[in-house]
């Protein structure tokens, strides 16, 4: 209980020292906005590399997320957590640069999902082992290749709801808030998305979706 207690009393401490770094940083503090520099780097880069897979792009998003910060802190009215503002602006930049990419990578997803017979059920199901959490589903070299190539292929917006949800772990409320689109559109994006995933890992252990 007193562990609990403690661990409560630092979050609220953690929020409150970010709610005065950015309070400091609309005031045109120098010295806050190298503090929330430091202190979230890692996560938008993080972020960044998986949306992209490229080191150069991602170092680019980080620039370009951490400049739109520093002009327009002013914006951030604190509805949200900070680092929610934060994955919207690095969702936002890492799509704009997906969208640049050819096309030609992008796939049907229809032809990945189940098809079904006129009664409802499935004509062909897939039979591999498939689980939410794309960390431990990519544990092996083979299986983390065919992931990252599957991902590549999924519009920007779903890939960005697949890396929010799987790999930052981040709730479906908040994808939402980060991304700009309803729960339940976030729930459709990310099920359609996981559907086409498992399908292509199915076709490629030989089970056709």
């Amino acid at each position: 209980m007193a562990r609990a207690a403690k661990s409560a009393s630092t979050a609220r401490s953690v929020d409150g020292d970010e709610r005065e770094l950015v309070r400091r940083c609309k005031g045109g503090d120098p010295v806050a906005f190298e503090a929330l520099f430091n202190r979230h780097m890692a996560m938008v880069y993080r972020q960044a590399i998986r949306m992209l897979g490229n080191p150069v792009e991602a170092e680019e998003v980080v620039q370009e997320v951490f400049v739109t910060v520093y002009k327009k802190i002013n914006m951030f009215r604190g509805e949200a957590a900070f680092s929610t503002w934060l994955y919207r602006l690095t969702a936002n930049a890492a799509i704009t640069k997906l969208r640049k990419r050819k096309r030609s990578r992008e796939v049907s997803i229809e032809d990945y999902l189940p098809t079904f017979e006129e009664n409802g059920h499935y004509q062909a199901r897939p039979v591999v082992d498939w689980s939410n959490d794309l960390e431990k589903t990519m544990a092996t070299r083979e299986t983390q290749a065919i992931i990252r190539e599957a991902l590549e292929m999924l519009p920007p917006v779903d890939k960005a709801v697949v890396v929010l949800s799987d790999l930052e772990e981040l709730s479906n409320r908040d994808i939402a808030k980060a991304l700009g689109l309803t729960v339940p559109a976030v729930k459709a994006r990310l099920h359609r998305a996981r559907l086409f995933l498992r399908g292509k890992l199915a076709a490629h252990f030989g089970n056709a979706p």
